[in-house]
């Protein structure tokens, strides 16, 4: 029956590495929440192609950096949840939402550094936290890191310090929620074609060829190459598996 399908709830799901991973989900057999913050005619475009694969969507928006805000959404997900799929959970939760904020240490404000803060942590700790009551037991949790907190690359000591705090916490909370079932996850993507890294290559022409000479595999990464290592993580294949930092960067400053 239909309403068996396992649902996905992913933040920032209306473009970029979002979008694949709902893609990628749907493939699977997941059902999907396609949570976004502003881009609804995207997402409800995320909506459709999800059920032309024959599964259902729903696209609800959230600003993942007001936790003043989580409650709201959680009475309407509520909603959303009986009408749809007569539940009161869903399975997985995709941490996927960010912003860019390049900067050199030195240059970095306070206000750049709380946006980042509240969306890259301070949202992904309180939406989980707020999520725990709705995710089924033996459901999981993807949060996303980047190669960033690995290796340094100038410019992003605030982004990647956010990313780092992500991996220490995946950890706790792979702890605390594993007598659920639940297992916590990091995927960390390196370079990647989206919008978040258009302004990066369009600045700096030779980019590409670097990022390519500098990768074991020879080439700048697609959504594609992340999108599915999501969505294995939200399979019985992938069930023995909990805090654990999956690396997808095509091997980058090996």
């Amino acid at each position: 029956m239909e309403s068996q399908n396992k649902i996905a709830l992913v933040t920032g799901a209306s473009r970029g590495l979002g979008k694949n991973m709902v893609l990628n989900l749907a493939k699977k057999g997941i059902d999907i929440i396609a949570v976004y913050n502003s881009n609804e005619n995207e997402a409800n475009e995320v909506v459709k192609e999800v059920e032309a694969l024959g599964l259902k969507a729903v696209a609800l928006q959230l600003n993942v950096a007001d936790t003043k805000t989580f409650d709201g959404f959680f009475e309407r997900l509520s909603v959303v949840l009986d009408q749809n799929w007569q539940r009161k959970n869903f399975d997985f939760l995709i941490n996927n939402a960010g912003i860019d904020r390049y900067s050199a240490f030195k240059d970095t404000t306070e206000e750049s550094f709380d946006e980042l803060m509240n969306v890259h942590f301070k949202g992904v700790y309180f939406l989980t936290q707020k999520s725990i009551p709705f995710i089924a037991d033996n459901g999981g949790i993807v949060n996303l890191s980047t190669g960033l907190a690995r290796f340094a690359t100038p410019g992003y000591a605030a982004y990647a310090s956010m990313k780092g705090a992500i991996e220490v916490l995946t950890k706790y909370l792979a702890k605390e929620l594993g007598p659920k079932g639940i297992r916590v996850n990091i995927v960390a993507p390196g370079i990647i074609h989206t919008d978040f890294t258009k302004g990066a290559f369009t600045a700096h022409p030779k980019l590409e060829d670097y990022m390519s000479s500098i990768t074991a595999l020879g080439r700048v990464g697609q959504p594609d190459d992340i999108g599915g290592i999501v969505a294995f993580l939200c399979t019985d294949d992938a069930r023995w598996i909990t805090a654990q930092r999956i690396e997808a960067s095509g091997g980058m400053f090996l």
